[in-house]
C-alpha cells in the first residue's frame, strides 16, 4: 500500500505521539511536554475506524490504512515526523488481577532496588506466554505489618510487602497490533489499557482518593475502571458499545445502519417518557430508495430496542464488579464518558442499575486542543497523554525493565523486520 509522504522531519525533543484505535475511529495527538510536565497539543488527526472489532484487528489492510491516514494528518498538522506511538488497548482481552507478594529486608532501609525487586516478584507471579502485563500499579505497601503506606522508601524494616494491581493482555492481540503498527513503520513505545487512561483525563483527586467507577462507553467496547485510595485497583470491559445499540435498531426497525445511526442520536434515548408514544418517527426502509418510502412509527419504538441493550451493558458492568471484589472500593460515584454516554437518559438508567450517584464527564482541556476533539469520545487519547506525566515511579521502573529486554524486546525485532522489508 502506498503511503503519504512524510514530512521533513524537525527536533521532536519532548514530543509525544499517542494512538486511540477504536472499533468506530482512530485518534492521533502529538504534543509537547516541557520541562514542568506541561502539555500542549501541537498535531491533531482522526480518521473512521475500518478493520478493527472491540479492540481487535480484523483485517489489516483496512486497519492499515486507518491508522496511515490519522497519524499521517497529525503529522501534516505538527510539522514533524512520528515514529514511536504510545497505544490504547482495550476490549475483552484485558484482565486484571490482585496480587500480593512480600520479601524481606533484615531491617536495612528500604530502596529504588527493593521497590524494583518486589514488581519483579509480582510480574513473575503471572505467566508471560499466557499474557503480557500493561500496567503493573502497586496499590498499597506494608512493612512489618503496618499497613496503608504509599512510599515507603527511606523506612526501615525486615518484611517489605505490596498489593499490586496487574492489568495483562493476550499476547496474541498485542503482537497482531504491533504487527499491524509496523506496517505503518511506526513502533509501538508503549500500550496503555483504555479505562486507565480515561480515568486519568476524567476525574477529580477526590473522586479516586474516595471511591468511584469510571465507565467509558465506546463503540464497540465499553470498558471501566474503580479508583479507590487515589489508585487504580480494578479494570475490565465488556465487548458491548454503541455501535451494538445501532445494529440493534437496524434490525429492529428494518432501516439500513447510516439511518439507524441517525435515528439514535436525533431521537434516541434509554429512558421511556409519557410522551413517547405520541411522537412520531420517520423510518426509511432498508433497500427503498425513494424518499416517500418511510415507515412512521412511534418513539416508543425506537426506546424499547435501545433500552434492553442499556440495561444489558449496565448489568454486566454491575455483575463483574461484584464478581471481583471491587465493589469494596469503588465508593458510591460513577462517573460516564465515551461517545455512547451522550445517548440520552443513559445517566438515569446507569444511577437506576448501579445504585450511585451518576455525572458525566469529558475530558480536561488542554493548550492547542481544538473544540471539536475535545469531547468524551476522545477522553482515551487525552488521558493517554496525561498519563505520561502523571506515571507512578513503579511504572516508570516497569518501564525501564521493559526497555531493557522484557516485554517489547520480540515486537522490537517484528518492528525492524518490517521497517527493512517494506
Amino acid at each position: 500500500m502506498s503511503k503519504p509522504p512524510k514530512t521533513p522531519r524537525k527536533s521532536n525533543t519532548g514530543s509525544i505521539t499517542v494512538l486511540d484505535i477504536g472499533t468506530t475511529k482512530i485518534a492521533c495527538f502529538i504534543a509537547q511536554i516541557d520541562s514542568a510536565g506541561e502539555i500542549k497539543i501541537i498535531g491533531i488527526g482522526h480518521q473512521l475506524s475500518k478493520g478493527i472489532r472491540s479492540g481487535i484487528i480484523t483485517d489489516f489492510s483496512e486497519a492499515e490504512a486507518s491508522i496511515v491516514s490519522a497519524v499521517h494528518a497529525a503529522e501534516q498538522m505538527a510539522g514533524e515526523t512520528v515514529e514511536n506511538v504510545l497505544v490504547s488497548l482495550s476490549g475483552g482481552n484485558l484482565t486484571s488481577r490482585n496480587v500480593t507478594v512480600e520479601m524481606t529486608m533484615l531491617g536495612e532501609e528500604v530502596t529504588d532496588r527493593d521497590i524494583m525487586d518486589i514488581i519483579e516478584q509480582g510480574r513473575a507471579s503471572i505467566s508471560h506466554s499466557e499474557h503480557d502485563i500493561i500496567h503493573c500499579i502497586p496499590v498499597s505497601y506494608y512493612l512489618d505489618g503496618a499497613r496503608g503506606i504509599s512510599d515507603p522508601r527511606k523506612m526501615f524494616g525486615k518484611k517489605l510487602g505490596a498489593d499490586l494491581h496487574m492489568i495483562t493482555g493476550l499476547p496474541s492481540i498485542t503482537r497482531n497490533l504491533a504487527h499491524c503498527i509496523a506496517r505503518c513503520h511506526l513502533n509501538v513505545d508503549e500500550y496503555i489499557a483504555s479505562p486507565y487512561a480515561s480515568g486519568l483525563s476524567c476525574l477529580e483527586d477526590d473522586e479516586k482518593q474516595l471511591g468511584v467507577t469510571l465507565v467509558d462507553m465506546g463503540g464497540g467496547v465499553t470498558s471501566f475502571s474503580v479508583f479507590g485510595g487515589g489508585k487504580n485497583v480494578y479494570t475490565d470491559a465488556i465487548p458491548l458499545g454503541g455501535t451494538h445499540v445501532t445494529n440493534d435498531i437496524a434490525r429492529g426497525l428494518s432501516t439500513s445502519l447510516v439511518h439507524a445511526e441517525r435515528l439514535k442520536t436525533l431521537h434516541g434515548s434509554a429512558i421511556a417518557t409519557a410522551s413517547d408514544d405520541h411522537v412520531m418517527v420517520d423510518v426509511p426502509q432498508l433497500g427503498e430508495e425513494e424518499s416517500d418510502d418511510v415507515n412512521t412509527v412511534p418513539r416508543s419504538a425506537l426506546v424499547g430496542v435501545i433500552r434492553p441493550r442499556i440495561e444489558e451493558i449496565f448489568e454486566m458492568i454491575r455483575g463483574k464488579i461484584e464478581m471481583n471484589g471491587a465493589g469494596a472500593y469503588a465508593g458510591k460515584r460513577v462517573v460516564l464518558t465515551g461517545g455512547g454516554s451522550q445517548l440520552l437518559g443513559v445517566r438515569e438508567m446507569a444511577a437506576t442499575l448501579l445504585g450511585k450517584q451518576v455525572r458525566l464527564a469529558r475530558p480536561r482541556a488542554l493548550p492547542g486542543l481544538a473544540e471539536s476533539v475535545s469531547g468524551p469520545a476522545f477522553s482515551t487519547a487525552l488521558g493517554m497523554l496525561e498519563y505520561v506525566t502523571k506515571k507512578p515511579m513503579e511504572e516508570q521502573m516497569f518501564d525501564m525493565h521493559r526497555r531493557r529486554g522484557g516485554l517489547n524486546a520480540g515486537l522490537q525485532k517484528m518492528v525492524n523486520w518490517f521497517k527493512e522489508n517494506f
